[in-house]
Parts: structure tokens; C-alpha cells; sequence
């Protein structure tokens, strides 16, 4: 069912062949590596892209394509993996059979998307100046909301303290300030840098793959490129932050602990891992979540997640002020009865059920089958999701326990109420 055609050199073609759906998809990106004096520049061209091209030169005519087209869809795609940032395009647009007799949509849609890309709306030589202006003002609007939600605050600050020497420490959206220096002339040079030496990873979902490649083969041979290529993912670089504490005026503290360990998307035990995250904080029936929510009420919310492209677990709970202590050895007393072995037949299952029950989805839809080879090629992980379901299965208490055992306390964040 998946297949891989390189195209061109630094153009790499995947593919999905599925008559399932009445809906196809492509998504065209862009691999960057993920550096914070371009953040914010990858983050931003791909929404400036979609204000217009030629052709259709506004949002107003961009709608009446996408109408003509039996009501395709086309989004921005901005996305961490790993230490590469992907960013670029996305497509959703039904099937050639379901058209009318004598219309076509593959041609057309891969037609605008070239001119999506390649073709935007410039005036002297850069970026159209209200476009620009008007998406860093969209931009800057998304980054700062962030704040307003306390959790994802907390842990963006977390890996800003955590991950100071990794890439992981970057903001996926970049950084307001490095917005707001953006002008037409910098996105511009930019974006033609990205076009000429990234390499491209084209994923297409839906009949006649074959068609799909040659007509986004033509695309991209017509450009002047020199694509340079991407360094291999690396593990973690730990800067030893240790405990840190910030004051805000909210009601609630957020504590956040971030582990590493060696496991990674790339190794061998990275299934084992992701059982051990499921049993020991991911889900309602992990072990944080029964014990120190549940049974002992040290907290409101208590989860975990497990960032397989650089080995990172990390745990969030909302907590009172004064709990702080406490639920820091609780959380660290279940994690060592995962590490002892200290685990029942019941937790095992209900672990692996809910990691299965996620990947019997990932074909349920294009877009879920996008997202999941896309990131799973990036980052290096060879498994179909029948692959993974067989793996998960077959996870034993001593591995789960062995993963484990592999995991570090790093840092400690605690986001606390002022005095």
C-alpha cells in the first residue's frame, strides 16, 4: 500500500494507494532544519503563500477555485519533527471517478498547488507588503494566545528552560520579536532559499498514484534547485537545567517534570517505551493518573507524553500551590514501580488497548494516513501501523519495566500563583 518514488533528487514521492475514499490529499513540504533564526520565517511564508497567486490574487478568488474544484481544500502546514521543520501545503479534493463525466481534479489541484507555491503575489520583487504584514499580525496573535491557555504555557516554558541547547527548545511558531523584524524583502529571500536547497517530501493519498507523481515530477523539474541535504535526527542535548520556578497570577500551579532517556523513534525498544508512557501516565487508567489523581488527589490533571524523535517524557499536572512537594514524590514513587516491575496483567492491557485502539484510526481517514507516514518517514521510524500493533502486543512486563529504567529526571518547571 505505501510506496516511495524519488522524483527528482531532493524530491522524494510517497504514496498511499487507497479507493476506500471518495477524497484524496496531498501535502507538499518543505524540510527545513529546525533553527530559531528561521522559525519564524518557515512559520510564517507557508499563510502568506495562501493569501494568493497569480490568478488568484485574494482569498475571495482562492474560495472560487477551490469551488471549481468540487470544493477542494488547501491549508498551511507548519510542523516540528524531530530537528527538521516541515512546512508547506496541504490538499484535500475527491477523486477523479466521482467527478463529472468529462472533468478532471488531480490535474487541476496539482496545477494549483504549483501555483500556490511558486507563484504568489509580489510587488517589487518581494512579498506583497499588506499580505505580510497581515499574516504577521495572525502569527504573532496565534504565539502570544498560547499564554492563555496555562497548561500549554507552562510546558512551552518548560522546554524553553529544558531544551536550551536542542533543537526541542525552538518554538515551533517561532518567537514574536523575530516576527515582527520579518519584512517582504526578508520572507521573500527566504522562501526562494527554501524553494532552491530544501528537499521536498511529497505524500499522496488515493487512486492512481502513478498520475500524481508525474504531474508533481513535471512541477518541480521545471524549477532551478540545488537541494542540500538534511543531517540525521539526533537524540537529546541535555543543558542540566534542574529545577526552575516561575511566578504568574493564575489559580492553579502547573508542574511539569521532563525525563530522557536514549530510546528514540530510532531504536529498537521504542514500542516498549511507548507501552511504558501509556501505562505509566498516558491515559486514564495509567498510573499517575489512578493514583495520584484518583486515589490520592494531589492534582487536578495529570498526564503523560513521550517525544520519540528526541527521547524526551515529559509530565504535566495542575496541582495547588501548596501540593507542590508532594506530588512530585508521588510521581516519582509510581515511576519507580514501573522501573521495579511493579505492574498488574489489568495495567498492562489496558496500556497496549489504548495505544492499539489510536492506531487501528491512523487509516480511518486521508488525512490521518498523511500525518502519521509523513512524521513517521521523517523521523525514522519503519513501521506500518500493523507493524506497530504486532510490536505492542507483543511487549512483555520486562520490557515496559527495562524502558523504564532508562528514563532521567532532567528538569523540574512549577509554575506557581504570585505570594
Amino acid at each position: 500500500m505505501i510506496g516511495t518514488i524519488t522524483l527528482l533528487p531532493g524530491v522524494t514521492f510517497r504514496y498511499f494507494r487507497d479507493t476506500r475514499f471518495k477524497q484524496g490529499c496531498i501535502s507538499i513540504q518543505f524540510i527545513r532544519p529546525m533553527r530559531k533564526e528561521e522559525a519564524a520565517l518557515n512559520a510564517l511564508i507557508p499563510a502568506i503563500l495562501m493569501r494568493g497567486c497569480e490568478g488568484a490574487e485574494d482569498l475571495r478568488a482562492i474560495t472560487l477555485k477551490l469551488d471549481d474544484l468540487y470544493g477542494a481544500s488547501v491549508g498551511a502546514i507548519v510542523r516540528r519533527v524531530g530537528d527538521y521543520h516541515a512546512t508547506g501545503l496541504y490538499a484535500g479534493f475527491i477523486s477523479d471517478r466521482f467527478a463529472l463525466e468529462g472533468d478532471t481534479i488531480l490535474a487541476p489541484m496539482v496545477d494549483f498547488l504549483r501555483q500556490l507555491l511558486l507563484c504568489p503575489v509580489t510587488e517589487n520583487g518581494a512579498f506583497s507588503a499588506r499580505y505580510t504584514e497581515s499574516e504577521k499580525k495572525n502569527l504573532i496573535s496565534a504565539i502570544e494566545s498560547q499564554k492563555n491557555n496555562k497548561r500549554v504555557y507552562a510546558v512551552n516554558r518548560m522546554y524553553t528552560h529544558m531544551c536550551r541547547e536542542d533543537s526541542l527548545g525552538i518554538p515551533r511558531l517561532g518567537k514574536v520579536a523575530d516576527v515582527k523584524a520579518i519584512t517582504p524583502e526578508s520572507a521573500y529571500a527566504h522562501y526562494q532559499k527554501t524553494l532552491r536547497v530544501s528537499p521536498v517530501e511529497i505524500f499522496y493519498v488515493g487512486e492512481a498514484p502513478e498520475q500524481a507523481a508525474a504531474l508533481l515530477k513535471a512541477v518541480f523539474a521545471a524549477m532551478d534547485r540545488e537541494p542540500v541535504a538534511m543531517p540525521p535526527q539526533t537524540t537529546f542535548r541535555s543543558c542540566k537545567a534542574g529545577y526552575v520556578t516561575e511566578t504568574m497570577d493564575v489559580a492553579q500551579g502547573r508542574l511539569c517534570m521532563g525525563f530522557t532517556t536514549s530510546i528514540s523513534t530510532r531504536s529498537g525498544d521504542y514500542v516498549a517505551m511507548q507501552v511504558c508512557n501509556a501505562l505509566f501516565g498516558s491515559g486514564m487508567t495509567s498510573k499517575l493518573f489512578v493514583n495520584v489523581r484518583e486515589k490520592l488527589s494531589l492534582c487536578y490533571d495529570v498526564g503523560s507524553s513521550f517525544t520519540g524523535s528526541k527521547g524526551v517524557l515529559l509530565v504535566t499536572s495542575g496541582i495547588d500551590f501548596a501540593k507542590e512537594e508532594e506530588a512530585k514524590a508521588e510521581i516519582l514513587r509510581q515511576l519507580a514501580a514501573v522501573q521495579a516491575g511493579d505492574l498488574t496483567a489489568a495495567e498492562l492491557q489496558a496500556a497496549k488497548e489504548s495505544l492499539c485502539s489510536s492506531l487501528r484510526g491512523l487509516h480511518d481517514s486521508p488525512s490521518a494516513i498523511e500525518n502519521y507516514y509523513t512524521t513517521a518517514s521523517l523521523n525514522g521510524l519503519q513501521l506500518t501501523p500493523s507493524d506497530y500493533l504486532a510490536r505492542v502486543e507483543a511487549v512483555t512486563p520486562e520490557q515496559v519495566a527495562e524502558a523504564a529504567r532508562s528514563l532521567t529526571l532532567d528538569t523540574v518547571y512549577f509554575l506557581k500563583g504570585v505570594q
